[in-house]
């Protein structure tokens, strides 16, 4: 009777300490997300080129202009009563957010002042600075008279969206409201670029395509990519019509859209983003967010390790509290909005959310499997992905020069490892908000902030001058 001899399993990795099953499950975790990423770099990828030629097309058109009011001797010789027009056409209010800015305020004073659309007014709302930033402005009114230049200070530190509100309400005047973070910069044809968008009489807010600063920091670069990764995405969103998160820099509103929403709400940390989504649920089919690609704004990235992690979990609570105030619009038939917004947009920012908590632990193991199993294919897949898709979306960038191009295709190849730490963050962000998810659902008035540490030490100086 021949005997037959059992042939010896495979062990897998873990396959003692965890077992055969969890191993699996995490390997399908990690081919899934995997997958996900693929699916939407491809859709990225070709909703930025129908969204570049849609931008040639729109550039071409006869109708695609500036209002009435653009013109300069307009702007010097324009005189109304501000009582009796509360809205003055072709004006825009740019509305400048700031608490303790006194490093960064002058600079951004600077790039508005240097805009190439001269018929707006400027309102920083001072959120109670205990430091020189009502200095500074104040001065920048004496040496800049032809500005039309105002500071609306709080008395208490109210919060951001309040400050911003207070100022809105009471004091601006324009057609068009574009607001501000007092770090960030706009190229000098921001404006002007923006305000082409609403000759569409269906778009009611244009998203910057926001930049962080040069920084040759391992973190700058990393702030960089994700942004210029997270903000072409913007171009298949604006496409499908299913955009409704809009930052707060360089944000470009009509007046009367806010004036009906009530401007900002203040019970989320991310005032900028209640707003978008607040206006979008008023129906996206007729008040339309659109990413302006050309709308260039500049804004600093955070300095280190530990401000990103807070600032992270800021926008990612702020983000969930937003998800939740506005999930009647997750998989709404209804037809004030399109079905791409509510069947693909809505569902995949919640997916998203679950995916941060997997995404860092399946790389993690994967990298290991790799090494164990002596099958490299499936970590340099992976890799190869990200580098590429890196590549094509510097190279790609419209808004880069020559040089820019050359050194961030230098630092590409580090793309995946940067990202990973950053994945490493966001789940930290993460299990932070679930720890605290009553804040969620009951969500209380927001009535103080804090700026983080900024760079732009030298704008003082320059500013004094």
């Amino acid at each position: 009777m021949a005997v037959q001899h059992a042939r010896p399993r495979t062990r897998l990795p873990l396959d003692e300490g965890i077992g055969v099953d969890f191993a699996l499950v995490i390997f399908w975790l990690f081919a899934g997300v995997s997958i996900l990423y693929v699916v939407h770099f491809g859709l990225y990828l070709v909703g930025a080129n129908i969204y570049d030629v849609w931008q040639e097309r729109r550039r071409s058109r006869p109708g695609v202009r500036l209002p009435a009011a653009h013109e300069p001797e307009s702007a010097a010789t324009a005189v109304w009563d501000r009582r009796a027009l509360p809205e003055v056409p072709g004006l825009v209010s740019v509305i400048i957010a700031a608490h303790n800015e006194e490093s960064v305020i002058v600079r951004t004073l600077d790039s508005v002042r240097r805009s190439n659309y001269q018929f707006f007014e400027v309102l920083v709302a001072d959120d109670a600075s205990t430091d020189l930033t009502g200095r500074l402005v104040r001065d920048y009114q004496l040496r800049h008279p032809e500005m039309d230049l105002r500071m609306v200070r709080m008395r208490t530190n109210v919060g951001k969206g309040a400050a911003l509100n207070a100022a809105l309400r009471r004091y601006a005047r324009g057609q068009f409201a574009m607001t501000l973070d007092a770090d960030s910069i706009i190229d000098p044809d921001a404006i002007s670029n923006a305000l082409t968008y609403f000759d569409d009489p269906y778009v009611a807010g244009v998203a910057a395509n926001v930049q962080i600063m040069e920084e040759g920091t391992a973190l700058g670069i990393l702030q960089r990519f994700e942004h210029m990764i997270g903000y072409r995405s913007k171009k298949l969103y604006s496409i499908l019509n299913c955009e409704f998160v809009v930052g707060g820099v360089a944000s470009t509103y009509r007046m009367r859209v806010l004036h009906k929403v009530d401007f900002y709400d203040t019970d989320t940390l991310t005032e900028d983003i209640g707003l978008s989504a607040k206006i979008t649920s008023l129906g996206n089919r007729r008040f339309r967010m659109v990413f302006g690609a050309d709308v260039v704004a500049k804004t600093e990235g955070v300095l280190t390790f530990r401000a990103l992690a807070k600032q992270r979990y800021r926008w990612k609570y702020g983000s969930l509290q937003n998800l939740v105030k506005y999930r009647g619009l997750m998989l709404n038939p209804s037809r004030r909005y399109s079905r791409t917004l509510t069947y693909y947009r809505m569902p995949m920012a919640v997916l998203s959310e679950f995916t941060l908590l997997v995404s860092p632990l399946a790389w993690t193991y994967a990298v290991y499997w790799s090494i164990v199993t002596q099958t490299p294919a499936l970590i340099l897949g992976a890799y190869a992905t990200i580098t590429v898709y890196t590549l094509l979306t510097v190279w790609l960038d419209e808004n880069l020069s020559v040089r820019e191009r050359a050194r961030l295709s230098v630092y590409a190849p580090t793309a995946y490892f940067l990202f990973y730490i950053m994945d490493l963050v966001q789940l930290t962000a993460a299990l932070r908000c679930i720890a605290r998810s009553r804040g969620l659902f009951v969500r209380p008035e927001i009535n103080t902030w804090t700026s983080p540490q900024r760079a732009g030490s030298g704008a003082v100086a320059a500013g004094a001058a």
